[in-house]
């Protein structure tokens, strides 16, 4: 079967989920305010910039779940989701979903962001299928660290593939939706790369290759034909 795969953050949402998880966290005074949040825009610059060190950013992005017990991450995730995803989820994003899954398309998102943050979210756009980097649990607590393969850049296909494998499923005809010239490399890989609302890299990188540029914010997606 055809997969149609999304990327998440400034793709589907108007806004990027661990970022806002930060600023969240900020607002509630649950970390400490003005450091943690210069560091958050610091990551948050270098991800934009292409240099990220994802191992680095994990840790400062993990280290808080580590901290407090599971109900209250719960309770606190779902304030989040209310506060801070259900504005941002575009209704056009939703109306491309819709169009994929009438055609018996697989819906997958593929993300970076944490499954603690993304697996809800995954959820209430009714997609089966999420790929996104596991934080490591013990006993029913977060231990800081993640399972596997952060699913970034290069992580995103090996992860991919890894998911085709155990799915006996393959990349005929697939799709990939992102936003980043940090997808470049899964963008590469699949038959229709599509760049939504893309970044200025990513923007010249499709204008060259002449893959399809979409936007999900102006409410008008393409469809996906």
């Amino acid at each position: 079967m055809t997969l149609a795969i999304f990327d998440l953050d400034n793709t589907l949402l108007g806004g990027d989920s661990d970022y806002l998880w930060t600023r969240f966290l900020v607002e509630q005074g649950i970390v400490d305010g003005p450091a943690y949040e210069q560091e958050n825009e610091r990551y948050y610059r270098a991800y934009v910039a292409g240099t990220l060190d994802i191992h680095a950013f994990l840790r400062f992005q993990l280290r808080p779940l580590t901290e407090h017990p599971m109900q209250q991450l719960y309770a606190w995730r779902e304030q989040f989701l209310r506060a801070k995803i259900d504005p941002i989820i575009l209704p056009a994003a939703r109306r491309l979903l819709a169009e994929h899954s009438a055609q018996g398309h697989i819906l997958v998102i593929i993300t970076a962001t944490n499954r603690f943050i993304t697996g809800p979210i995954a959820e209430r756009l009714g997609v089966e299928h999420l790929l996104a980097t596991e934080p490591e649990q013990i006993d029913g607590r977060f231990t800081g660290a993640i399972s596997g393969m952060p699913c970034y850049q290069q992580g995103k296909v090996e992860r991919l593939r890894e998911w085709l494998r155990a799915h006996q499923q393959d990349l005929r005809g697939s799709w990939f939706y992102s936003d980043s010239h940090n997808d470049l490399p899964l963008l590469r890989e699949v038959s229709q790369p599509v760049a939504v609302d893309p970044d200025p890299t990513l923007l010249q990188h499709a204008v060259k290759h002449g893959w399809r540029v979409i936007s999900l914010r102006q409410d008008h997606a393409s469809p996906c034909t």
